[in-house]
């Protein structure tokens, strides 16, 4: 595949990104804990989506306790040029990072992938609903010094509302949000509304529905089924050609752990839903009222 087909560009930051990345948080053991179901195919699934155009790579020091990373620094190391790392951080296995245990965080993202700055690191929010106050700010006041230091090269947030996020970008400049968000939860559209407005990139994670139960009511969804019959697409890939048509800041960053599936979902950024295909999704699955 021809990497300027994966759904245009998008500019994370001083980072110009394909729409189409990947999220490698699938790749460690069940529960996101322990190492990889299949560490050689694992290694075969990243260096595929570098093959196939993907520069926008999505990771975390928590998934697999270090493990994931251990196997981006093993399948692309040396990084080729123009590949963004984004990881995030304030999750850890034994709860949320105070401010100060944020830049060991950093720290420890950057020695297990062997490099020497980021691309972004996400401040993961615990509670969106949250009104933020002194604790954001010193979390946010943390990751802006690590940026002033070189350690990344920008700051964005996780699971932010969108006070959260009208209150960052009050103080510093934020270059992606990564929100839930797929057609079973679109309660971020207010959010993706203000990322939209203000060139920020919005990266929704789970966009295929969350595992389990919602994850499978879409997938076997009968209107999601019919478009794709109609257009030659899978019910995934009507799904994620849905979210790169909400707006032109929206970047994908799906999981997988097989090559199989990682065509399929990078193929997704080739379909073009018809005004049919997206008055029936809208009429299945309708925006929340504002």
């Amino acid at each position: 595949m021809n990497g300027l087909e994966l759904g245009g560009s998008f500019a994370l930051g001083r980072w110009q990104v394909r729409r189409a990345g990947y999220g490698a948080m699938q790749l460690a053991g069940d529960g996101v804990f322990g190492p990889a179901r299949d560490r050689d195919e694992a290694l075969r699934v990243l260096r595929a989506a570098v093959a196939a155009g993907v520069n926008h790579v999505d990771t975390a020091q928590f998934y697999g306790a270090g493990t994931v990373n251990e196997l981006i620094r093993e399948a692309l190391s040396p990084y080729p040029d123009g590949l963004a790392i984004v990881s995030k951080v304030g999750v850890r296995r034994d709860g949320y990072s105070e401010a100060i245990e944020l830049r060991q965080d950093i720290e420890d993202n950057l020695r297990t992938l062997a490099v020497g700055r980021l691309a972004a690191v996400n401040l993961r929010m615990t509670d969106r609903s949250e009104p933020p106050g002194k604790r954001f700010d010193a979390e946010l006041a943390a990751l802006a010094q690590a940026r002033e230091e070189g350690l990344i090269d920008g700051v964005g947030l996780s699971n932010v509302s969108r006070a959260q996020l009208l209150r960052a970008v009050a103080q510093t400049e934020i270059v992606c949000v990564q929100n839930l968000f797929n057609l079973a939860d679109q309660r971020s559209a207010d959010v993706l509304a203000a990322c939209a407005e203000r060139n920020i990139a919005f990266v929704p994670f789970c966009p295929l529905g969350w595992p389990g139960e919602v994850r499978q009511r879409l997938r076997g969804d009968p209107v999601l089924a019919a478009a794709g019959a109609r257009l030659g697409a899978t019910p995934v890939q009507v799904m994620l050609a849905w979210l790169l048509g909400l707006a032109p800041n929206v970047l994908l960053i799906p999981g997988t752990r097989t090559r199989a599936h990682l065509a399929e979902d990078l193929a997704a950024a080739a379909v073009q839903l018809d005004d049919r295909a997206r008055a029936d999704i809208a009429r299945r699955f309708p925006a929340p009222a504002r």
